[in-house]
């Protein structure tokens, strides 16, 4: 790649939420925002390797792309207040100064993530308006046509302007919550890199966990107080660390115990454990952690043993049974009895399981779990029939591979 290649690359990657971010604010419609933004940086691809990149990019490309939405207004020959507005904005004044364009990028983020939106739509419309990724990108994430995806983020931004949905930050009695929505979403993101559900994609996909991370950086650093931000982004480095470990060469997940250590990304444990000290030493100064403050915490008592045998579990139980305190949830649930396992036996652990049947019956996991249980037990035939729902109901390629050898080793 050439270095004005390297250049373009690089000024996508952190330039595109800028210019989307203030166009949307000049203009108020994501559309506009969203179609200029990406003529700007299809011109840039075509001027910089003649003229050179320009001192700085950003700027050149929210200067492009302000008349590149002005030009498509007056296209369309809108005679009403927004062309005037536009037309007074029509001018060569610098960009804004940057804490104003990063105000705008979390407004964008927000409402994006607005909770009026389906679930689906504020996954999708984040990783294009703010993500920057192509319409295709984001259909084969989530495996669906890139049609479909494209009516849905179209219905998106169609709802967001029929319901008036604010372009700006959420009031103080809101932002909790708020901040909550947008953290799901990112997480959402991340976990399906981290695990792909479709049968027919890599089993794990590196470029939605990186984008998950990115996006949590830029969310971290513009609200750098925040524990649960903090916390998540704790939590998704200290899981990437593990991730060129997590698949063999034959395509097989291997479990945390089987894991190479040696391969782990020992930067990314490095700056996971900072952040998960930091929120420790809040949590003593009396601030109670969050569920994602709590996750990252046992990733970080995993990422800290050398070997699986010096994982100290009686403290990953212990943070667990705060976490169920916070999040009752039947995957919780599962997870704490999983390292019950290793604390107190097999036989404990599954009986705690299998209390979670009636509410975990259709989840994977839930049986991939019972059936090692069953095998440490030396219930071979019950073992099994228990692999064999698991692979059933498991979509991943590698999970799946994983799932079968064990199956296999029984007697």
């Amino acid at each position: 790649m050439s270095d004005v290649e390297e250049a373009i690359t690089r000024a996508h990657h952190e330039e595109w939420a800028r210019v989307v971010a203030t166009l949307t604010r000049r203009f108020g419609d994501l559309d506009i925002a969203e179609e200029a933004a990406a003529e700007a940086f299809a011109t840039a691809v075509e001027r910089w390797p003649a003229e050179g990149v320009p001192p700085n990019p950003g700027a050149w490309l929210t200067t492009t792309a302000h008349r590149k939405a002005i030009d498509r207004i007056r296209r369309e020959n809108k005679r009403d207040d927004k062309q005037k507005e536009a037309q007074m904005g029509y001018d060569d004044d610098p960009p804004e100064p940057p804490g104003a364009i990063d105000d705008d990028r979390l407004r964008l983020i927000f409402t994006c993530c607005h909770p009026a939106l389906a679930m689906e739509a504020r996954l999708a419309l984040t990783l294009r308006m703010v993500g920057g990724l192509t319409m295709p990108e984001i259909a084969r994430a989530f495996l669906v046509a890139e049609s479909a995806m494209g009516q849905r983020i179209t219905r998106a931004k169609a709802k967001i302007k029929a319901a008036r949905i604010p372009y700006r930050m959420p009031s103080a009695e809101d932002l909790p919550a708020r901040v909550t929505g947008v953290l799901a979403v990112l997480f959402l993101v991340f976990n399906e890199g981290y695990l792909a559900t479709g049968p027919d994609t890599d089993p794990v996909r590196h470029d939605l966990t990186a984008e998950a991370i990115r996006l949590t950086r830029l969310i971290r650093a513009l609200l750098p107080d925040d524990g649960e931000v903090a916390g998540l982004l704790a939590l998704m480095l200290l899981t990437e660390a593990r991730r060129t470990a997590r698949v063999s060469a034959d395509g097989e997940l291997v479990a945390l115990d089987e894991q190479d250590r040696g391969a782990w990304d020992a930067t990314l444990i490095g700056e996971g454990h900072r952040l998960v000290r930091e929120r420790l030493a809040a949590a003593a100064a009396g601030v109670a952690p969050g569920r994602y403050q709590i996750l990252a915490a046992i990733n970080a008592v995993h990422t800290s043993a050398r070997d699986i045998r010096d994982t100290d579990w009686s403290q990953v139980v212990a943070l667990y049974d705060q976490l169920v305190r916070l999040d009752p949830s039947p995957i919780i649930a599962l997870n704490r009895a999983i390292a019950v396992a290793e604390l107190d036996g097999p036989e404990v652990a599954l009986a705690a399981v299998d209390r979670l049947e009636h509410r975990l019956a259709g989840y994977h996991a839930y049986h991939a779990a019972r059936a090692d249980l069953l095998r440490r037990l030396g219930r071979s035939r019950q073992s099994r029939a228990a692999y064999d729902k698991a692979i059933e109901l498991a979509g991943n390629t590698a999970e799946n591979a994983y799932l079968t050898r064990r199956r296999d080793q029984l007697r």
